[in-house]
């Protein structure tokens, strides 16, 4: 049986939730939103799920998604460390900040050997994200061809503040570049001010953002691989630098005509907790997801 294997991003820090957002409770019996995330995605075929953590978070998430899931699907971890770099190069002391998306696919390289999806451990992306994934993992013959799932930015917004976003800038159906963008709403205007400096634009209710969830073959690990290199050399002791999967590999690699990425909207609606003030609004989708059927009410049992 192929492997189609499910990459967890968990290892970040939450800072503007103010703790370890991933394993935050929203659903009726203590479920996270992995939970909701991996239940979905098994249910369209996904059969390995990888979770990269800290390692300091082990043994947390072993006793409560761990335990949950050991019966259901393979897991296995992956840990982001801050020394795990290339020779030959060596973390800086002063280093702190997680070194970013990319590094955490880094971090899961020896674990990813067929076609695999990464998805945010604090994000809930719907059961039609996953579909479209798995139809898309399923058919491509093509090592170079990948897919991301588009999101109206309209339906990612949170009332607490801004976000962080991907702007998918796209020509017929396939990704030219992800411009990586604090979103908020400005005076009935949606406003995206690009994070590497460019001028804010507006954004129209049809744009799409990427929500940090992908369709890959195993040749993004290797182009992973190849390009933290080239990050390392110009950001190695830049305290805040981060070798980000959007900007340093994906839009790399299609400006050098190494990989095509397809682009598959979704008019669901995103939930994520950026901000504590989310979490009511999330539970509240949930228990109405519940209400109309679309999850049991204790959803391991």
């Amino acid at each position: 049986m192929s492997e189609y294997t499910l990459l967890v991003l968990a290892a970040g820090m939450g800072s503007r939730f103010g703790g370890l957002k991933q394993i935050e409770p929203v659903g009726p019996n203590g479920e996270f939103i992995i939970d909701y995330s991996v239940y979905d995605a098994l249910k369209t075929g996904f059969n390995k799920v990888v979770f990269v953590i800290k390692k300091e978070n082990e043994q947390i998430f072993k006793e409560t998604i761990g335990s949950r899931l050991g019966s259901k699907v393979k897991v296995e971890y992956a840990f982001q460390d801050l020394t795990d770099l290339p020779d030959p190069y060596i973390c800086p002391k002063e280093r702190t900040k997680p070194w970013g998306t990319g590094h955490a696919l880094y971090a899961a390289r020896h674990l990813l050997n067929g076609p695999f999806a990464v998805i945010n451990a604090d994000d809930f992306y719907g059961f039609e994200a996953y579909k479209i994934l798995m139809d898309f993992l399923k058919t491509n013959k093509n090592p170079h061809h990948y897919l991301t799932v588009g999101y109206k930015v309209e339906n990612t917004l949170s009332e607490n503040g801004a976000v962080k976003r991907g702007i998918n800038k796209t020509e017929n159906g396939l990704l030219k570049e992800i411009i990586e963008s604090k979103v908020a709403k400005e005076n009935g205007q949606i406003i995206a001010r690009p994070l590497d400096g460019r001028d804010a634009f507006i954004l129209g209710e049809n744009d799409l953002a990427s929500m940090n969830i992908f369709g890959f073959t195993s040749s993004m690990v290797q182009a992973t691989i190849d390009r933290f290199p080239e990050f390392l050399e110009k950001n190695l002791n830049n305290p805040n630098s981060e070798y980000l999967m959007t900007n340093d590999i994906i839009t790399k690699e299609i400006s050098a005509n190494k990989a095509v990425m397809y682009v598959k909207e979704t008019n669901a609606k995103w939930q994520g907790v950026t901000y504590k003030e989310d979490k009511e609004s999330v539970v509240n989708a949930i228990n109405k997801y519940i209400e109309d059927g679309l999850y049991p009410k204790n959803l391991w049992q």
